[in-house]
């Protein structure tokens, strides 16, 4: 743990289910430091910070969900977490807009990301602490997923598998010692995954000139809208900075000129809220207009995974049920 500069006496806290990849792999690495593991049965907002302040936790992974239930706890100043050092984060894609809340509001923790999946074993990129910065001349790298790891040879590829130019979006692809043998009793499936020798994670993205991966969408997850490709994750960044918003997740829904429509699914901090229209203007002040929602939906809250990550697949059935894409 190098970058991170951790070592035998962290004390790390698992809150997420150790079946899931991300949280599973701190058991190894906590291990191998030789560290103290302090587990609780499941994640609750209370009950992390109970813990880290009961048990002077130095390190502990989440998801972005998780970090944005934290960042949202109004008791939150209430809680000594002056032992905690660093966050590392994945599983999802972060929120920049709660990322750098979260870094304002706790000052002295550092953070770290892993990008990667279970079929990489599981992160192929890093973006360490020292690249958590709100320095105007790095902060564009706090929407990125780092930097490659050892031993990872990763590309970006057109739907033929050639290599992209420097800032195009592609396919990111991914071999090295990391990627699995293939899925169990599933052949074909292992063959398509694994073709040429990389495994193809279904993501969208594109490498900058210093290296650094930026993750744009589930390819699956793009909505396509008059015959333009649109991001999830660019508008969800947008509806993000509006200062009513807590949570959002971008989907495309059935238009009937367009083929999909970009739809918004928000929930509100506590106290606040917004019309749709109001929403609708700020992001158009954030990204080009055909990006920007054109429905905006209000929930309580967000349909979640045991991983705690939030569920697209329930947000979309009801637009999607009888009719042809239905993505997963």
């Amino acid at each position: 743990m190098v970058h991170t500069k951790l070592s035998s006496d962290l004390v790390g806290l698992h809150a997420g289910p150790l079946y899931h990849a991300a949280a599973g792999s701190r058991v190894f690495t906590n291990t191998l430091l030789g560290a103290t593991h302090v587990v609780i049965p499941r994640f609750t907002v209370k009950g992390v910070l109970e813990a880290i302040q009961q048990h002077r936790i130095t390190f502990t992974s989440m998801v972005p969900t998780m970090m944005t239930m934290i960042l949202n706890e109004p008791d939150l100043d209430s809680y000594d977490l002056s032992s905690l050092r660093v966050i590392g984060y994945g599983g999802a894609p972060m929120p920049v807009a709660t990322l750098e809340a979260l870094m304002r509001r706790l000052p002295k923790v550092r953070f770290a990301q892993a990008y990667g999946m279970t079929e990489l074993s599981p992160a192929c990129t890093y973006l360490e602490p020292d690249d958590h910065s709100l320095d105007p001349a790095k902060i564009h790298r706090l929407a990125s997923g780092g930097r490659v790891v050892v031993g990872c040879d990763l590309r970006v590829v057109d739907p033929d598998d050639n290599d992209v130019p420097v800032g195009a979006i592609g396919e990111i692809i991914v071999a090295g010692p990391l990627v699995m043998k293939g899925y169990w009793n599933q052949p074909e499936m292992t063959a398509e995954a694994l073709r040429g020798g990389y495994m193809h994670t279904g993501d969208a993205g594109y490498l900058d000139a210093d290296g650094y991966v930026y993750v744009s969408d589930r390819i699956k997850d793009m909505i396509v809208t008059g015959g333009e490709n649109v991001y999830s994750i660019e508008v969800e960044n947008a509806v993000l900075t509006h200062p009513a918003i807590r949570e959002c997740a971008v989907i495309g829904v059935p238009h009937p000129l367009w083929g999909e429509a970009v739809h918004a699914v928000v929930t509100f901090k506590a106290g606040r809220s917004a019309t749709a229209e109001e929403i609708i203007a700020h992001c158009k002040t954030r990204i080009a207009g055909f990006k920007c929602p054109q429905t905006i939906e209000v929930r309580e809250a967000m349909p979640l995974s045991q991983a705690n990550k939030i569920l697209k697949t329930d947000l979309r059935r009801p637009h999607w049920e009888g009719r042809a894409r239905a993505v997963n």
